[in-house]
């Protein structure tokens, strides 16, 4: 059920310039719509709390140009995500539990799409020194109904940690056989 969603122009990835330069095109916003290819793999329509969107740290990728990994989220996840959304507000701050044996950082987004919210600009400006190092960043986003039924997204980011063997693969909290479709 995983698509990667890339941009046409030559963008390395995370790291690059180009995804915090000025006018930069939103490719989570872009990926967010393409979520229907992950949908027809699965041949239903899935909850918003069963997709997510990564991107991994340049220690952890397999190309060196930009793409998002369009996928189900892991059952664990999402159950860690909706049991402790009442921890995570609209300011980053450290997800209180190990997501795939890994420590993220969290923060909500409301609406239904992320036209608003760019996470690449949200990572980057929002977490002390992140701006400066992107390509130690991996950015998962997973759609949610946050406690007020609205719409909306956690976002997720965990900075490689070689030394701990944290590479920042976002894509592991995601689930190729998306198990969330069989439920």
């Amino acid at each position: 059920t995983q698509y990667l969603v890339m941009p046409t122009a030559k963008i390395t990835g995370i790291e690059d310039p180009a995804v915090l330069a000025a006018g930069a095109r939103n490719y989570f916003a872009d990926a967010w719509a393409e979520r229907h290819f992950t949908e027809d793999a699965a041949k239903r329509k899935l909850p918003r709390d069963a997709l997510s969107l990564a991107v991994n740290s340049v220690s952890a990728r397999s190309q060196n140009q930009l793409h998002i990994h369009v996928d189900c989220v892991r059952p664990d996840v999402r159950d860690a995500l909706t049991r402790r959304q009442a921890a995570i507000g609209d300011a980053w701050t450290p997800f209180p539990v190990a997501l795939a044996g890994q420590h993220y950082r969290a923060r909500l987004v409301a609406g239904e799409t992320l036209a608003g919210a760019d996470p690449f600009r949200l990572v980057a400006d929002g977490i002390p020194g992140a701006h400066a190092a992107m390509g130690r960043q991996t950015i998962v986003v997973v759609g949610l109904v946050l406690a007020d039924g609205k719409p909306g997204f956690a976002i997720l980011s965990d900075e490689a940690n070689p030394a701990i063997g944290d590479r920042a693969a976002g894509e592991d909290l995601q689930d190729h056989s998306c198990a969330l479709a069989k439920e």
